[in-house]
């Protein structure tokens, strides 16, 4: 079974710079598992990596999806599979890196989702219920449906409630039950899963320093490009640091507000994702402290 490197871990950990460093030492090329780095235009905010920092490594599934359409999961995994196979058809190693949960299970343990088709009427009603009665109404309607979903799920995470509604609606079957059918497949490749760790006080503030530098970078006149740019939006401005300076835009906070309110939810996400990668049994943990070449050490001796 071949073998696929597989890096992740929160926001800010310091998975790109890993990564490309660990690419040049093992013949490597790079597939994000990020499920903001795969839109076009979407650069400052979700700190896709620049053709410097790059260094001449093949990153794959970046900046390739309009932000106006709708990208499934399984339509990640479909096209992940297809990087992988390329990658190793050159000799090469594949390296799956990126802070998306779900995109690296999909890979890991062989799941699954089904495409279900949206229903535009069911998820008008949904959106209507969260601005007339509050998205707790959802949320509470998701934990009866499926508890164990919704352990991993946040209260603020409208996207993820409503797709567990929008899942038992169109299948009658719960997104956990889904899941578990669907990893009975075998899983094709050989993973490596490696998590970069900090301690949560350090990690905090490397995530307050990168908003810091996403702002000083222009990520305002970015998000502005982008509204110009495209109509709709399904899923790519419910992006982090993305909404928040929409509202921002349209007058819902001060600008000092808004730098703040990016920074609380990515803290809050980067601890739901430590949560999330916790579960996986198979990971072995990196110290975000070490040196670079002693985690690249770590992942070449496992």
């Amino acid at each position: 079974m071949e073998k696929v490197i597989v890096i992740c871990g929160p926001t800010a950990s310091g998975k790109t710079a890993l990564s490309i460093e660990l690419a040049k030492k093992v013949n490597g090329e790079i597939i994000s598992a990020d499920s903001m780095q795969i839109y076009k235009d979407m650069n400052i905010g979700t700190a896709k990596p620049t053709t410097e920092e790059m260094q001449g490594i093949k990153h794959y599934l970046l900046g390739y999806v309009s932000p106006e359409e709708r990208y499934s999961v399984a339509q990640y995994k479909q096209d992940a599979k297809i990087a992988i196979k390329e990658i190793l058809q050159k000799g090469k190693v594949p390296i799956i890196v990126g802070g998306t949960g779900l995109y690296v299970d999909s890979l890991i343990y062989e799941i699954e989702y089904n495409d279900i088709k949206l229903d535009e009427e069911y998820r008008k009603q949904l959106e209507k219920i969260a601005e007339n009665e509050g998205l707790e109404v959802l949320y509470n309607q998701a934990v009866k449906i499926d508890k164990e979903a919704m352990q991993k799920i946040s209260p603020n995470d409208k996207k993820r409630i409503m797709r567990v509604l929008e899942i038992y609606k169109a299948t009658g079957k719960t997104k956990t039950e889904q899941e578990l059918e669907s990893r009975r497949n075998p899983v094709e490749y050989d993973y490596r899963v490696f998590a970069i760790d900090w301690d949560r006080e350090i990690l905090y503030q490397r995530i307050n320093k990168r908003v810091d530098i996403m702002i000083e970078q222009g990520l305002i006149e970015e998000v502005k490009g982008i509204l110009e740019k495209y109509i709709k939006f399904p899923t790519a401005m419910q992006g982090l640091g993305y909404k928040e300076v929409v509202d921002y835009i349209n007058g819902e906070y001060t600008k000092e507000e808004m730098i703040e309110k990016i920074k609380m939810e990515t803290r809050r996400y980067a601890k739901r994702q430590l949560t999330w990668f916790r579960k996986n049994k198979q990971t072995v943990w990196l110290d975000g402290t070490n040196d670079i070449q002693e985690n690249i050490n770590i992942i070449i001796n496992n």
